[in-house]
């Protein structure tokens, strides 16, 4: 059958379907249960939680679900500490006009950034989701170790043939062939962003001829047809982002997941001016206006703490074209409201293959 798979064989699921694991607030307990209950791998993204915050979501999974689910964290979850006070007051002046615009004054500068990401491990030990996913770069050779030891499945991200075969030297369990079509951050870690952008199929085959590690397709997937063809090119699995974040389930704005079913979301950009990271979401003016102007960014996530309240005043006024909305390049085909209902739709597309 298709949907026994290394995979699924691993994950102890159903369906080798992974539900992306969205960061920024963007994911639910909702929507991890409703996936995993539906015979897939809900996942939920925590690299903005404290270990406090990620205690509590762990305990609130575990009470929804009893099957395997996924936890992520970002490795790299700071790109500087801070910064100096000329570069803070080139982000200023070049972000005045829509500080202005919105009527809210400039924010002083964000206080220095501490990594958080060892804490966020020690509960991801202790907690033992089935499995713990990260992307952004590979964790230390002793916290993969207590992974194997606890019979944690590890999942590492990679854009590149390079950042895959390094992931299979550290002896993760799966690897993610990020797409630069997925929504969301490029996960990158070896070489810039910019220059990591294959397409997810071309990856899938590139990664498959280089690791002999199971490989989970990710980026301009949503339904049955998509699935068909990673599996075709030798992925194992499939990572779906953009088709979940639109449902009901999710931690999605109204008017995020409005967006994704609208027109607007026929064209997507890659920008780094609403985090400081490199990400593809809804082509919005702040993306299209500030081309080339990187430099001039704050660096993540200052940067994200920074358009935060953009972020709000923009909500709070319905000045829609001044937001972020992620999303993949994908999204004009997403169809299902419902988590469930999207699950069932894969698995019914699949098994009249």
């Amino acid at each position: 059958m298709w949907y026994q798979t290394n995979v699924s064989k691993i994950l102890g699921i159903k369906c080798p379907i992974l539900q992306g694991p969205f960061g920024g607030n963007l994911s639910s307990v909702a929507l991890v249960s409703a996936v995993s209950n539906a015979g897939g791998l809900g996942g939920y993204g925590a690299y903005t939680l404290t270990p406090e915050e990620i205690f509590k979501i762990d305990t609130q999974i575990k009470a929804a679900t009893n099957k395997p689910y996924n936890i992520n964290l970002w490795v790299s979850d700071h790109d500087a500490e801070d910064v100096s006070e000329e570069h803070f007051k080139q982000a200023q002046d070049l972000f005045k006009p829509y500080f202005d615009e919105l009527g809210i004054a400039l924010p002083s500068k964000p206080e220095s950034f501490r990594s958080r990401f060892e804490n966020q491990v020690d509960v991801i030990l202790r907690q033992k989701p089935a499995v713990f996913s990260f992307v952004f770069g590979i964790p230390a050779a002793d916290i993969l170790e207590q992974c194997r030891k606890l019979g944690i499945v590890t999942v590492g991200a990679a854009t590149t043939v390079d950042e895959a075969i390094a992931l299979e030297s550290a002896g993760v369990d799966l690897i993610v062939a990020s797409g630069f079509e997925g929504g969301g951050h490029r996960p990158s870690f070896l070489a810039s962003a910019e220059s990591s952008t294959t397409g997810t199929f071309v990856l899938v085959q590139l990664i498959k001829e280089s690791v002999k590690t199971p490989v989970i397709a990710a980026g301009g997937i949503a339904n049955g047809r998509g699935v068909a063809a990673a599996l075709t090119l030798g992925a194992d699995g499939v990572q779906i982002g953009t088709a979940f974040l639109a449902t009901e389930e999710s931690n999605a704005t109204a008017m995020h997941r409005e967006m994704l079913f609208s027109e607007r979301a026929r064209n997507t950009t890659l920008s780094r001016a609403f985090t400081g990271r490199l990400g593809r979401g809804i082509t919005s003016r702040i993306a299209k206006d500030l081309v080339n102007q990187e430099k001039k960014f704050l660096p993540f996530p200052l940067q994200s703490q920074f358009m935060s309240h953009i972020r709000s005043a923009a909500l709070e006024q319905e000045k829609w074209d001044l937001i972020l909305f992620w999303g993949g390049q994908v999204a004009p085909v997403v169809k299902h409201k419902r988590a469930e209902a999207l699950m069932n739709a894969i698995v019914s597309e699949m098994s009249g293959q």
